[in-house]
């Protein structure tokens, strides 16, 4: 699935970057090709400007040619009303009789001699072939011809490596969504075909009253499950589409730990599985972030944590101070973390167990939270023979909590709901 999946991705980037490459390419040699020849024609208006300038001060006396050998000689003509003639002892090429250049402003013509570059100020014209600097110019386009396909082939290489790189992300969200989309419709599917089974049982045949309160009973568990997924679900969509700015409120760690210790020590008591809190009272772990999303998050961390400690285990929800960090850490005495499922560990709608019969959404909620709010995870095996999982924060500060915030924490009505999914 994974070759199939990249396959389009590999062909699409490999085309982006043929044609990137073509038209950088192309750009570049275009830019390089008109620099050049715009130097060199630079130069040489250059030196048919200062030609003239000799003449307008020292008279045609001036115009001697000492120009070195290897340079193209600078022509001169006179213009009268007569027409245009070439300098005296000089032989030059003919000039068209109606051509006229502006006064102060160099023009390319192209007589039958080759293309010259002609200057004319006053009544004198001077003029320069451009042979050599088109040589030059056709020197160059032969390079760049013999050296396009290793440049083109080095850039296609650069830009399909940085177009993969770049699409990486891109290619593992599309997959994320694509297998989120499947085991949400998986998870969704199952409590409906439930009920929708239960449903015709009860509905097949007269049946005393036990038996469709019976039916109903299932119904309305399954119907629970499936609200509970798709509020789940809901909560991910909108976290991942519009994130909220955690509001940096002062907020006791140790409160809201023994707090969600005393609620679930009451729902595992039927389950005879006991949860006992270990939080220090000598003085407050203060840090800051909402206490509605920290509320949450212990409450999903205890929830996963007693589902798998089972009848007669163990859960302990501590609050402990590691130098400026203040850690929340939920153990359990059930069979810990299979090292295969570790990677997997916060992925939606994954599931290291079927224990419990969860949809596999709460550690992904609980890891949006800690990554919202800054924290740390640490993941590994407990003293008590099952798992553990730590959230570190940095420790607020003094002047980051007022008096007031001492009590206890501000709680949302779902946070508060200990039958989150879990893992």
């Amino acid at each position: 699935m994974r070759r199939r999946l990249l396959r389009p991705g590999l062909a699409h980037a490999a085309r982006v970057a043929l044609a990137a490459s073509l038209l950088v390419y192309a750009g570049c040699v275009a830019v390089l090709n008109r620099v050049i020849s715009a130097r060199l024609v630079g130069e040489v208006d250059a030196r048919l400007h200062e030609r003239i300038s000799d003449i307008g001060e020292a008279g045609l006396a001036a115009s001697a040619d000492d120009d070195d050998v290897d340079t193209a000689p600078v022509y001169l003509w006179h213009v009268t009303s007569a027409g245009t003639a070439a300098e005296p002892g000089a032989v030059g090429p003919a000039l068209p009789a109606r051509l006229s250049p502006a006064p102060g402003k160099a023009v390319t013509v192209r007589l039958r001699q080759g293309t010259f570059r002609l200057y004319a100020s006053g009544s004198y014209i001077a003029g320069q072939g451009l042979g050599d600097q088109e040589h030059l110019l056709a020197a160059l386009r032969d390079g760049e011809a013999l050296a396009a396909p290793v440049l083109l082939l080095a850039m296609f290489a650069g830009a399909l490596t940085i177009g993969l790189r770049a699409l990486s992300p891109v290619e593992q969200s599309r997959r994320r969504q694509l297998e989120f989309t499947a085991d949400a419709s998986h998870e969704l599917r199952t409590p409906l075909s439930v009920i929708s089974a239960e449903t015709s049982i009860a509905l097949s045949a007269p049946r005393d009253a036990a038996a469709y309160a019976a039916a109903l009973t299932r119904i309305g568990s399954e119907n629970l499950r499936l609200q509970r997924i798709v509020a789940d679900m809901l909560w991910l969509a909108r976290f991942d589409s519009a994130p909220p700015q955690p509001r940096h409120e002062p907020l006791d760690l140790g409160t809201i730990a023994a707090e969600c210790a005393r609620r679930f020590a009451v729902l595992a008591g039927k389950d005879e599985c006991e949860v006992v809190a270990d939080v220090p009272g000598t003085e407050p772990a203060w840090i800051s972030a909402p206490a509605e999303w920290i509320d949450r998050l212990a409450g999903v961390l205890a929830d996963n944590a007693c589902r798998l400690a089972g009848a007669g285990g163990v859960v302990r929800i501590g609050v402990s101070a590691r130098g400026n960090r203040v850690c929340l850490t939920v153990e359990d005495s059930g069979p810990g973390i299979p090292a295969g499922h570790r990677d997997r560990l916060f992925d939606r709608f994954h599931r290291s167990t079927e224990q419990g019969g969860s949809a596999g959404l709460g550690l992904a909620i609980a890891d949006s939270i800690v990554q919202s709010t800054a924290g740390q995870w640490r993941v590994g095996s407990s003293g008590l023979g099952g798992a553990l999982f730590e959230v570190s924060w940095r420790r607020a500060g003094p002047r980051q909590h007022a008096p007031s915030s001492a009590g206890r924490p501000r709680r949302a009505g779902r946070a508060a709901n200990p039958v989150t999914s879990a893992e």
